[in-house]
């Protein structure tokens, strides 16, 4: 891309995925990189502005993270944010000694003379999480902040452009972080802010044209708001080189294969090829009860399924999916340690012929929202809840079975149903019913039952990386709770997930 870029180095902080976000909601480009090939990666793209993330590591620990500044500081404008701001200090000729009181949670910042970064809260209030503090600040450089229990809580060098900050500005617990942030890069790094999603269309059409040349492409697409998006850009690079396939595997929701079918070829492109493949996919994964090798298996019989029908639809080269960022940084690619594997990252398979293309890779899912808007999509497909590629395969633990499916479908319906009818869908992430691979004793008609228990997960999130449960009303889950052991054969316990990602994830596998 051609835009200027900000680096953010991942020491393996928890928000290093939101120091980016909140970077490109400014207007500029930024992308995540690990501090492993971090130098590398500075000294070859020459990015416009550097930061460097918290950590959970000490710079003073044997093997600690680390980043050789020579050539970097003072040559590029550099921002330190925790675990940074100690290496920065630790680096460039200051000392760091672990901290006589951790600091977790709000502090009251104070800033000191005219620190050009720290002077732009307004608000006070930050949000602190270390164990090491710095204690004396690199020659030259100015302390420009503290709090009660930490002396140097921001220091800054404006001839070199070397700032550090022992809060995170990226998160909300930090009012006024956003702030700080666009003052570095707008009056610390000259930044213009050219990256929008105008600019991106624009950018990435052509790219499209460039990589396909006069060949066609297959789009994957499941009526999700990421594989319509990039389904849209295609087709505005390609226009009728493009044929759309959507794979109906039997892991969608009651009745969302035929309702993406019409809504896709009533209001949005009328080149659709549907497959009905859920025997191909019901016999693959039979036996098949590992998380990881649900993935693969689903990632393999998609490819299989593109590459049987890939002649036919008029000898397709390429193969267009709606990967997106999250996807790659959580398959454990080079910016994070795996998470999982996702079935359209390292799910493919290495013997597949067709070339893929994943022009939404780089976005967050709000990006890709605004993409598709400013591509005219129609707003029920823009703010479709995500639903994950493998479908319910990674929302039944165990055994992926026709009537494992049936009962998950039946209680999700219920629970988004009744969500919908008391205006509470609003404002949620992903809501989604989940079977467990055990089974429960249960009384029903003065009858004791042992059969299977139904997790209920409702969550708010603003890109994936993170989420919280929604704080449903008892009443409603006391309601669908009793619809589902009424109504669904098989289950006689409901339950609710309210553990947050982290620890745990959005989806259940």
């Amino acid at each position: 891309m051609s835009h200027q870029t900000v680096l953010v180095v991942d020491f393996g902080g928890q928000y290093t995925q939101l120091i980016v976000r909140r970077i490109r909601e400014l207007g500029v480009f930024s992308e995540m990189v690990p501090w492993t090939n971090a130098r590398q990666a500075i000294l070859e793209k020459r990015p416009a502005a550097v930061v460097l993330s918290g950590g959970p590591k000490s710079v003073l620990g044997e093997g600690a993270p680390d980043l050789d500044l020579d050539g970097i500081a003072g040559e590029i404008p550099l921002l330190g944010i925790c675990y940074g701001h100690q290496l920065l200090a630790h680096k460039l000729g200051g000392s760091v000694e672990p901290a006589k009181d951790r600091e977790y949670g709000r502090r009251e910042f104070v800033p000191a003379g005219t620190g050009h970064l720290a002077n732009q809260l307004s608000d006070k209030q930050v949000w602190m999480s270390h164990g090491d503090q710095v204690k004396t600040a690199p020659p030259g450089f100015t302390i420009t902040g503290s709090t009660d229990s930490c002396p140097i809580a921001a220091f800054e060098d404006r001839v070199r452009r070397v700032y550090g900050v022992q809060f995170h500005p990226e998160v909300s617990h930090t009012p006024d972080g956003r702030a700080l942030l666009r003052s570095f890069l707008f009056d610390v790094a000259g930044l213009v802010g050219d990256w929008s999603s105008a600019a991106f269309i624009e950018e990435t059409t052509q790219g499209i044209r460039e990589t396909v040349g006069e060949g066609r492409v297959l789009c994957a697409v499941s009526g999700g708001v990421d594989s319509s998006v990039a389904a849209a850009l295609v087709t505005e690079a390609l226009g009728d080189r493009v044929t759309c396939v959507f794979v109906d595997h039997g892991l969608l929701r009651k009745n969302e294969a035929e309702d993406v079918v019409r809504e896709f070829t009533e209001h949005f492109h009328p080149h659709l090829v549907a497959i009905n493949a859920r025997d191909q996919f019901f016999s693959a994964l039979a036996g098949v009860t590992d998380p990881e090798v649900k993935r693969k298996t689903i990632g393999s019989e998609f490819v299989k399924c593109f590459e049987q029908h890939a002649d036919e639809l008029q000898g397709c080269d390429f193969l267009m999916q709606g990967t997106l960022y999250p996807d790659v940084i959580e398959s454990g690619s080079a910016t994070a340690s795996k998470i999982k594997t996702h079935h359209n990252v390292g799910g493919l398979p290495d013997w597949m012929r067709l070339k893929v293309i994943e022009p939404l890779k780089w976005l967050f899912k709000d990006e890709v929202r605004e993409v598709g808007r400013q591509l005219g999509l129609p707003e029920a497909m823009v703010d479709r809840e995500p639903f994950p590629g493998p479908g319910l395969a990674v929302r039944i633990l165990g055994e992926v079975t026709r009537e494992r499916v049936a009962i998950v479908q039946e209680a999700d319906f219920i629970f988004r149903s009744e969500l919908r009818a008391a205006g509470l869908h609003k404002g949620i992430w992903q809501s989604y019913a989940a079977l467990l691979d055990v089974r429960s004793v249960g009384v029903m008609g003065d009858e004791r039952t042992y059969q299977q228990p139904i997790v209920l997960r409702a969550v708010q999130s603003e890109d994936a990386m993170t989420a919280t449960a929604v704080p449903l009303p008892f009443e409603t889950l006391e309601h669908v709770a009793n619809r589902i052991v009424n109504e669904v054969a098989g289950v006689n316990r409901v339950l609710y997930d309210l553990t947050s990602k982290p620890p745990a994830t959005i989806e259940w596998e």
